[in-house]
């Protein structure tokens, strides 16, 4: 079964229990093999909205890349994830972050996520769960991607459980 690498967040309602109920809610397709700490982020983008709670997670399926997309979507709208401002509010926002070692280019869909090397918010957790994976395109592990960025945006590993 290929291993999936997803990042999600959320910055409304209970962002805890949203990123939880969305765990829960990605067994039904995939299992979960590891999740990172909860880290409390600055928003990126939009900069004027409440911070997030961001985690990375590891999982198995059998869903080719397309059809887990739809799925992660699917999960998105039954939490109440509307689409808005791009970068502002939501509830709850699940990425593909890599997905073994593909590489895919569609206007729907970019695997590794385009903008991975860009936020240490992803990174963070990211490298917590899998420091040595590395990008299929550049070749380098997820702990140096995070180790080239210059660390200006605000994290801190929360005490938040997640079980």
């Amino acid at each position: 079964m290929p291993t999936v690498y997803l990042g999600l967040g959320s910055n409304q309602g209970d962002r805890l229990e949203n990123i939880k109920k969305a765990l829960r809610m990605l067994e039904s397709q995939v299992n979960v093999q590891s999740v990172s700490s909860v880290y409390e982020t600055e928003p990126w983008g939009v900069k004027d909205q409440p911070w997030f709670l961001n985690i990375a997670c590891s999982a198995e399926g059998d869903l080719a890349p397309h059809a887990l997309l739809d799925f992660l979507k699917d999960i998105e709208r039954r939490l109440g994830r509307q689409q808005a401002v791009r970068y502002g509010p939501r509830r709850i926002d699940i990425d593909i972050l890599f997905y073994e070692d593909q590489i895919v280019r569609h206007p729907e869909l970019q695997i590794p996520h385009p903008q991975l090397g860009e936020r240490a918010f992803v990174l963070r957790p990211l490298a917590e769960i899998a420091p040595g994976l590395q990008h299929p395109e550049t070749g380098k592990p997820v702990r140096a991607m995070l180790a080239e960025l210059e660390d200006t945006e605000v994290a801190r590993k929360t005490a938040l459980e997640l079980e």
